[in-house]
């Protein structure tokens, strides 16, 4: 038995054992997903957003902790949530990219006036 894992906004999707992590899912997508800690639950770089959370695992006690009032919004720990069914998980934007995204942005916004 297999379940679909579909990472936006990239748009790869990978079968998955169930019990597999959305961070090993990821690397098996090809999917960057960034982390320190080696998935220790240690860093909380690898926020991902799970579009409805089903076909994810109930978040660990020490998920909980870790993520407080951002579970009920949805934020898992990638190294933490693993497969239990069909999901599909949101990557947020690199916070340097957005950051040179949004100047960008700004600049071209500028030249226009």
């Amino acid at each position: 038995m297999t379940f679909d894992i579909r990472f936006l906004p990239d748009d790869k999707s990978v079968r998955v054992k169930p019990g597999t992590s959305v961070l090993d899912a990821s690397r098996k997508a090809r999917v960057l997903i960034r982390t320190r800690c080696g998935g220790n639950a240690a860093c909380l770089m690898c926020k991902v957003s799970a579009e409805s959370g089903e076909g994810l695992s109930a978040p660990s006690d020490n998920e909980k902790h870790k993520l407080g009032n951002q579970l009920t919004e949805g934020v898992r720990l990638a190294c933490q949530a693993k497969v239990t069914g069909n999901c599909t998980v949101i990557i947020p934007e690199d916070p340097l990219k957005a950051a040179v995204r949004a100047q960008l942005a700004k600049q071209r916004e500028d030249d226009l006036w």
